[in-house]
């Protein structure tokens, strides 16, 4: 086995494996399967966490998380699919950031280490086992890569951004919402 088949080899157990778990969170959000709450259980979440409205907020989680770990999981539309599950894994990171790093306490671990990896994944390319390959990267060229992160950066900083007003907006309402807000203020600088 020469180093570039273990590297197409390593790509594509690192594609299925975050493709794969992507794939399932967006279909708990979307679907309500492996236990999720669905589109309604999801969106009075994505509500209480200061996402707004909460059913279109998870509509486009679930869709970013879902389409986004099945495209990396096939390897197809690779710069797109990875900063879509980026972008979503930043959002999910937001709201976990007043707990603190590691996951154990609730921190946002998880859900960063899911998105730079997706993130990673986009930057590199999926390797030759993979539908973009075999497709001729129609859909993977090297533009696409700094297009896609870039796009998705920008909605990710608009949406975590109107979250963060929202909860500033709402800061005296509740000792949970001024307590996460504070928490992220100092973190952020916002």
């Amino acid at each position: 086995m020469t180093a570039y088949d273990r590297r197409d080899l390593g790509l594509l157990l690192l594609r299925l494996g975050t493709g794969g778990v992507l794939a399932a969170h967006g279909a708990q959000k979307l679907l309500g399967w492996f236990g999720g709450g669905g589109i309604e259980g999801t969106g009075q979440f994505m509500e209480s966490v200061g996402y707004a409205p909460g059913r279109a907020n998870a509509t486009a989680a679930g869709l970013a998380e879902a389409g986004g770990g099945t495209l990396l999981a096939l390897g197809l539309a690779t710069p797109a699919a990875g900063a879509a599950a980026a972008g979503a894994m930043a959002g999910a990171s937001a709201v976990h950031v007043p707990n603190g790093f590691f996951a154990q306490s609730g921190g946002y671990e998880y859900a960063a280490t899911l998105g730079l990896t997706a993130a990673g994944l986009a930057v590199t390319g999926p390797g030759r086992l993979s539908l973009d390959h075999a497709l001729g990267h129609t859909v993977n060229r090297s533009w696409m890569v700094p297009a896609a992160l870039g796009a998705t950066g920008l909605v990710t900083a608009l949406v975590v951004g109107a979250r963060n007003r929202r909860l500033r907006e709402q800061k005296g309402e509740g000792d949970t919402q001024t307590a996460l807000f504070e928490e992220q203020e100092a973190l952020f600088g916002e």
